[in-house]
């Protein structure tokens, strides 16, 4: 089953072959502003099908991917993070898809997770 999202103009769209099993609503600086949930897949699970004004932000390890026409937060690409030390592994990619962007695909069924990016990091 494909899943497919766009940003609200459509010149950033991707596809993912499952769905997400949950969706993660991080509460650092960047993801609060942005007010994406994000659902997490290795490389190589998401597949960009247009990438027309494809942006992008680096603040500091994380590379967030938005479209320069409409704004909309699409992708994050970042290291995983030890869930103790909070240190990132570079050696282990992972994709952040903001999950509010899927089409037809409802987020109520999936289960919500929250985690304090503010003060882990």
């Amino acid at each position: 089953m494909t899943i497919r999202g766009m940003c609200h103009c459509g010149a950033l769209q991707f596809e993912l072959e499952t769905p997400p099993e949950s969706v993660t609503e991080c509460s650092c600086t960047y993801c609060s502003k942005v007010g994406a949930l994000w659902a997490y897949y290795q490389p190589g699970q998401v597949r960009l099908t247009r990438s027309d004004r494809d942006s992008v932000y680096e603040p500091r390890v994380n590379v967030h991917h938005f479209c320069g026409h409409c704004g909309c937060t699409v992708y994050t690409v970042t290291p995983t993070w030890d869930p103790v030390t909070y240190q990132p592994d570079f050696s282990r990619l992972q994709w952040s898809v903001n999950a509010r962007l899927l089409e037809d695909f409802d987020l109520s069924t999936v289960e919500h997770k929250s985690i304090d990016g503010r003060n882990m990091w």
